[in-house]
């Protein structure tokens, strides 16, 4: 079993798995060096930028924001960079460490041999060679990154080369990994699991499989956004004749291109491809100067870190971002207190507030005979076969059904455009607002529906009473009148009292006529009032139950959007 990381064990001794050369020189020096190095010594932490820092503590507070939104497989990614960020801000800043991977025979293993200057990793024709990732560091301090590798003690290894050289690559950590293409999965879940570790990655293709599918589609097609802590090598280039080097390295460049992986070339940033032969080392002094200055700049962990929070933030994208407009409209919301309205019966309740303001009118205004014949045509005809009125039941049901299709209608239009999970959330908090609100509308229609009571009276209504009294007692006074001279008690004079009757019986419905005139404008502002009495209710009923929680998620929407443009950047959102 491997020692297990993280145990404090010094640089090891230990043989490698191989079978051949096991007592050279060579390696005797590197086992004497690496007991000498103990790699006990600690390195300055990591330390991130501001611009990092403000986009990791947006991916945080993202995920925080989102964990009662989304499921934890959906956040897992992002979960893992911060975990990974945070893991590597505490370790060395002074190291840069740098897998070298590529498929079996490319050649990486001889590669990573020439650039220590020494046998470390076995080569061989045997397939699968490298079993296990192999550690090697050009300067103290770099156990801890190496724990967090999980490569044991036994597997370090320091570089034996002049000390030109070692200054050259000082802050470097070298591992090379098992084939990324091997038969043994083990080897390739190793790969996986440090590929998600290092700062930087090394691919070694060969002028056989440089187009490997595998490669591309499993590793530098999902790794383009890593470009800039990424360097591709064509190895083996002593195989090829001739211009054949260029051309495959044109080709290559082509499918790199191809896979989004943009290349480092006229100062642009991207990945670093360059053509080599580690067996008869040509171009490896190129590679060295390359990594030398890669390491110096001292921001690949940064870099790779950045790019891993842009990767996990274009997964999110699809629950996130949107392109269309999102939230609720005045006109959604106006519409939605309409149809509450309409539910509750506002029309209706202010129509029957201004026949309530008319009748009361009639009865104070109106002729006395007039009121008397309506009394009695009532009563002669009871209203029993008139139009059938719909039962409270259907009133209820259809009323029910009204409020439904309203919330129904806000709650789409509050979740268009959005974001699956968030339209989702929308939907459902207007679900839950809409339990019981029937019943409260019902509630609020009997406290804020037609006032009890009889309406309030205008000021000029004595006035019309009493001048349709005075219209009533001229017809009684004229009556008596001409009753008293048929009956001799009075001197015959039928003018006087025909004068009189007739004043009264004009003057009556005139007054009457005249109030209704009066009426209308009073009794329609009194049915208005109570018709925005109902309105506001009910509007001020369905905000409450149903538009804001609809609003409480379009806002947490809104600042999960923001948090997500802090990760991105603000062209994230509309790209």
């Amino acid at each position: 079993m491997p020692d297990a990381p993280g145990s404090g064990e010094p640089w090891g001794d230990g043989l490698i798995a191989r079978r051949v050369n096991e007592a050279t020189a060579a390696e005797q020096a590197v086992a004497a060096l690496e007991v000498r190095s103990g790699g006990s010594q600690t390195a300055a932490p990591l330390a991130y930028d501001g611009a990092l820092r403000s986009r990791l503590d947006a991916l945080r507070e993202l995920v925080g924001l989102s964990r009662t939104r989304l499921d934890s497989r959906t956040l897992s990614e992002a979960g893992r960079v911060l975990d990974e960020a945070a893991a590597r801000r505490r370790l060395s800043g002074q190291h840069t460490v740098v897998a070298i991977a590529g498929a079996t025979g490319s050649g990486k293993s001889q590669l990573f041999n020439a650039l220590a200057g020494v046998t470390i990793s076995e080569t061989g024709v045997r397939r699968p060679t490298t079993a296990a990732p192999i550690a090697c560091s050009w300067s103290d301090g770099a156990a801890s990154l190496i724990d967090r590798l999980g490569i044991p003690g036994r597997l370090r290894r320091r570089p034996v080369q002049s000390a030109d050289a070692e200054a050259q690559l000082r802050g470097l950590v070298l591992v090379d990994l098992p084939d990324h293409d091997s038969a043994a999965v083990q080897h390739r879940e190793q790969v996986d699991r440090v590929l998600a570790l290092v700062d930087a990655v090394i691919w070694v293709v060969d002028p056989e499989k440089y187009a490997d599918a595998m490669l591309h589609e499993r590793y530098l097609r999902p790794m383009a956004g890593h470009a800039e802590v990424m360097f591709v090598v064509l190895n083996q280039v002593d195989r090829l004749p001739g211009e054949a080097a260029e051309m495959v390295l044109d080709d290559l460049r082509r499918l790199l291109d191809e896979d989004g992986v943009a290349l480092g070339e006229y100062g642009e940033p991207g990945a670093t491809v360059l053509a080599l032969s580690a067996l008869t080392g040509d171009g490896v002094g190129e590679l060295r100067e390359l990594l030398g200055q890669f390491v110096a700049e001292r921001g690949a962990a940064a870099r790779r870190i950045a790019a891993d929070v842009d990767a996990a933030g274009w997964r999110l994208r699809s629950v996130y971002a949107t392109e269309r407009r999102t939230g609720l409209s005045e006109e959604a919301r106006d519409d939605f207190a309409a149809r509450l309205a309409d539910a509750v019966g506002a029309t209706a309740a202010g129509d029957a507030a201004e026949r309530a303001w008319l009748r009361n009118a009639n009865r104070a205004c109106g002729t006395p005979w007039l009121r008397l014949w309506r009394w009695y045509e009532d009563r002669r005809d009871p209203p029993t076969g008139r139009m059938p009125v719909r039962s409270q039941a259907d009133e209820e049901a259809t009323a029910r059904q009204r409020v439904e299709q309203a919330v129904r209608t806000v709650s789409e239009r509050a979740s268009a455009g959005l974001p699956a999970p968030w339209a989702q959330a929308v939907r459902e908090a207007a679900v839950r607002g809409a339990q019981g609100l029937p019943e409260a509308l019902d509630e609020l229609t009997a406290r804020a529906g037609v006032p009890q009571g009889r309406p309030p009276r205008p000021g000029w209504w004595p006035a019309a009473v009493l001048a349709q009294a005075s219209m009533t007692l001229l017809q009684i006074l004229g009556g008596l009148w001409l009753v008293g001279q048929i009956a001799g008690v009075m001197s015959p004079n039928l003018g006087v009292p025909v004068l009189l009757m007739v004043a009264g019986i004009i003057g009556g419905p005139l007054v009457e006529w005249s109030c209704r005139l009066a009426a209308r404008g009073p009794a329609r502002r009194y049915g208005q009032d109570a018709e925005r009495r109902l309105r506001e209710a009910a509007a001020g009923c369905g905000r409450a139950r149903v538009l804001d929680p609809v609003a409480a998620e379009l806002l947490r929407y809104r600042e999960v959007r923001e948090q997500y443009g802090r990760v991105m950047g603000a062209e994230a959102l509309v790209r």
